[in-house]
């Protein structure tokens, strides 16, 4: 579910490589066909434009798997309604919950960094508190439903013996991903590095941020899907290496040797209204991912970097 997106598609090429059969269900509103293109013709591999809220038809197009991954969500409602964020993340969890249950497969569901909220307690472990800001905050809407998720999945063990794995993922970015906010700071400031645009950095820039290139992404979750160990548990999947939002965009402005010198545009926090709120620090530890996946991040956040640089210059420049 939501498999022609970054993350997803991803997925199913780690999938793919491994020789297992793929079902991907995607209504395509934030994920793209050309993501899967390569796939569509390969034996083992079905891909359906569906909503996965019908969840009669949802049910018709999975008629048995080992595994049902989660990776639909809305994110932080500043890209998005604070309704659409809590109401689909919420009930795309809820149907894909009962689709396992009914094949007895195992669950995966695509959590998120930001159930840690405000938490001084860093690195972030599994273990550690939430640390949330007020209802009248919608920044909050999107950690609320994610941690509804996770209740909602854990309580489906309790209740029915669902054997399941919650992931939550740290800043992930490469080729394929949003080149909006959507898609985190990356792919805006490369594309504002190119067009020789302002950058724009919400708050002083001083906040930092652990960011997991997607290969570790991708192949960190695939181990989660497959492995025994992993049942009942949830999982940091994430890359240690912090750097500020602000030398993030130095980095990047460098790295894509564009004209001149950077021009930083500071973008208060109020003007995102609702009582926006950011988190100043979010580094993950990630000692049950080794533990437990037996995985360690490959991939650096320079060299994640270039690589997602040179995507940008043939994949988008090149079009």
């Amino acid at each position: 579910m939501g498999g022609a997106g970054f993350i997803g598609s991803h997925l199913v090429d780690a999938l793919a490589r491994e020789g297992h059969n793929i079902i991907v269900i995607d209504n395509l509103s934030k994920g793209r066909i050309e993501n899967i293109a390569h796939h569509l013709d390969q034996p083992g591999f079905t891909f359906h434009k569906a909503d996965v809220l019908d969840k009669e038809l949802l049910f018709g197009l999975v008629p048995e798997a080992d595994a049902v991954i989660n990776l639909v969500a809305h994110k932080i409602p500043r890209y998005s309604s604070a309704l659409s964020t809590l109401s689909l993340n919420t009930a795309s969890t809820a149907n894909a919950l009962e689709l396992a249950l009914k094949l007895k497969a195992r669950f995966l569901l695509a959590s998120t960094s930001d159930v840690y909220g405000k938490s001084p307690a860093q690195p972030l472990k599994e273990t550690g508190d939430s640390l949330l800001g007020p209802s009248t905050s919608r920044r909050w809407a999107y950690a609320i439903s994610k941690l509804y998720d996770e209740h909602l999945t854990i309580a489906y063990h309790q209740e029915f013996g669902l054997d399941y794995v919650i992931l939550r993922y740290f800043g992930t970015y490469g080729p394929r991903q949003y080149l909006n906010w959507w898609g985190g700071p990356q792919g805006v400031f490369i594309k504002a590095a190119f067009n020789n645009q302002e950058i724009e950095i919400h708050g002083d820039g001083s906040q930092t941020r652990s960011f997991t290139f997607i290969s570790d992404a991708a192949n960190a979750t695939l181990r989660a899907i497959t492995r025994a160990e992993a049942t009942g548990k949830i999982i940091n999947i994430g890359n240690p290496e912090e750097i500020s939002i602000l030398d993030l965009a130095l980095l990047i402005h460098r790295l894509c040797e564009a004209d001149g010198e950077p021009r930083i545009k500071m973008v208060p926090y109020e003007s995102f209204g609702g009582n926006y709120e950011d988190v100043m620090r979010r580094v993950p530890d990630i000692s049950v991912m080794r533990e437990v996946l037996e995985y360690e991040p490959k991939v650096d956040l320079v060299d994640g970097l270039i690589i997602t640089i040179d995507w940008f210059k043939k994949e988008i420049l090149g079009r």
